[in-house]
């Protein structure tokens, strides 16, 4: 129960809300420049908002508007209406007026006369007014008085209406008239009167123009007369002055001129002088300056000589300097390259006899190796045939143990038959690689192509003999040729049991 109470007493506070919102947005107005908004109900004399907001409470108060703006009012009598001088006029003006809203009292007035209603409205109204002070005042005034003077005319109607139009609320801005007109042509006429009474008074003042320069230009004339006679006579005054002045003047002149020639001719004495002096000074400054150039120019000559000495032996300096520079490097890089030429034949000859050395252990490694053959050979042969032929082993025996007494005997001829022994074998082997050559074909050079590339083995055998005398100190080729103390104990050397290639080979190392 409480609580639908509290809601009922919510929506009805939200619907007072609610009317007194819409009273409030009812009862604000607010009021623009060119309109009085009049609120009247609640006391005595209504109030009156112009361009400002109030509240005007529905229901006990009234809202009504009253126009501020400029009403235009067209005033035109439509019937002759006859002047002070009885001729019927007719008049055309324009007239604005306007409710004043600095004056509160024509305000109300205004309002009890013209509230709600629209400017056309109140032109209507106040139309008549505005015609009937015209036509007081067109009966008042003469036409030619009126025509004349327009605004006299204006400012006499603005004056009979003003307290009218105050009686309705409203004052008069401005009154303008636009035409006079009439049926009879008066106006018209008035003003062909005017033009020929201006033409009149226009030739009478141009006569009495006429005259009156006449008298002036003669009285300018004589004047002038008058002017010219005191002109000259001043003139003929001033000139006599003026030869009086010129001569005083003269003179004066001629005085400050012999004056002025003398002190001209000290001047110029002076500056002759003076110009003597300073064209003395300049030729001894230029003298000076001269000798001193010299002096100038006799050290440079010098200084450019001593340069030039200097330059020359410098460069003599330097050319000796190249030229010792380069003979030193010449001497350099000839001790360099004999250097050079001496290491490499020192080290071709130390080549040549590490080979030799390698051919000497060759040789002796085949004499070596030939000999194990042969022992192993003659095991195996005696072996074979020890037991067919043991007489002849013992022979043998005896002819070895006679042979070994012989070498223990005589020493180095054994071992110089060994050797010798050797020698077919080797001479065999530098030959073989000729024995294989089939054809030999040569490119270029000469026919003896063939001769040089066999003429290289007499030369090994050659380069065999001096590496055995070198190590031994036996000369084979002696032997050989059967000459000397070893040769004469082994002159029993074979030479048929080899190939014709060894033997030629021995034979060219021989020299036959």
């Amino acid at each position: 129960m409480s609580g639908i109470i509290g809601g009922t007493v919510g929506v009805g506070v939200l619907i007072l809300i609610a009317l007194i919102a819409i009273i409030f947005k009812k009862s604000y107005i607010k009021a623009p420049p060119d309109t009085a908004v009049i609120i009247s109900g609640r006391r005595k004399e209504p109030r009156i908002v112009v361009g400002k907001a109030a509240l005007c409470i529905p229901f006990l108060e009234r809202r009504d508007e009253l126009t501020l703006q400029v009403v235009d009012i067209d005033v035109k009598t439509e019937q002759p209406v006859p002047t002070k001088d009885f001729i019927g006029v007719q008049v055309d003006a324009t007239v604005n007026v306007k409710i004043p809203s600095d004056k509160p009292r024509m305000m109300q007035i205004a309002a009890q006369n013209f509230l709600n209603m629209k400017r056309q409205e109140i032109a209507r109204l106040v139309q008549p007014v505005l015609e009937g002070n015209i036509r007081e005042i067109i009966g008042n005034m003469n036409l030619k008085d009126m025509v004349s003077d327009r605004q006299a005319f204006s400012d006499l109607v603005k004056q009979n209406a003003e307290p009218d139009l105050a009686n309705l609320g409203l004052e008069i801005k401005t009154f303008n008239v636009q035409n006079f007109s009439d049926d009879q042509g008066v106006i018209k006429a008035l003003g062909v009167d005017n033009e020929a009474q201006i033409k009149k008074d226009a030739a009478v003042s141009k006569a009495r123009n006429s005259q009156i320069i006449r008298e002036e230009t003669a009285k300018a004339e004589q004047a002038a007369n008058q002017a010219e006679v005191a002109s000259k006579t001043a003139i003929a005054e001033r000139e006599n002055l003026l030869r009086i002045k010129r001569a005083e003047l003269k003179q004066e002149s001629d005085a400050r001129q012999a004056q002025a020639d003398a002190a001209y001719s000290i001047n110029q004495e002076t500056q002759r002088k003076q110009l003597e002096q300073r064209t003395i000074d300049a030729d001894i400054a230029r003298q000076e300056r001269e000798i001193e150039l010299e002096a100038k120019r006799a050290d440079a000559q010098k200084q450019r000589l001593s340069a030039e000495i200097e330059k020359k032996a410098d460069a003599e300096r330097y050319a000796a300097q190249q030229a010792a520079e380069a003979d030193l490097f010449r001497r350099q890089k000839d001790a360099e390259a004999k250097k050079i030429e001496q290491q490499r034949v020192a080290e071709a000859k130390a080549y040549e006899a590490m080979k030799e050395a390698e051919a000497q252990k060759a040789l002796a490694e085949a004499a070596k190796y030939a000999k194990e053959q042969e022992a192993a050979g003659i095991k195996a042969v005696g072996e074979a045939e020890a037991a067919a032929i043991a007489a002849k082993g013992i022979a043998e025996a005896e002819a070895i143990e006679r042979k070994a007494l012989a070498m223990q005997k005589y020493g180095d001829a054994a071992k110089l038959e060994m050797m010798v022994n050797v020698l077919p074998a080797v001479a065999r082997e530098v030959a073989s690689p000729m024995a294989s050559i089939d054809s030999v074909k040569i490119i270029g050079g000469d026919a003896q192509g063939v001769g040089d590339v066999a003429g290289n083995v007499p030369v090994v055998m050659a380069k065999v003999f001096e590496s055995v005398e070198e190590a031994t100190g036996i000369d084979l080729t002696d032997i050989v040729r059967g000459q000397g103390e070893h040769a004469k104990i082994t002159r029993n050397i074979n030479l048929e049991t080899t190939s014709p290639q060894v033997a030629e080979v021995v034979e060219d190392v021989l020299g036959e």
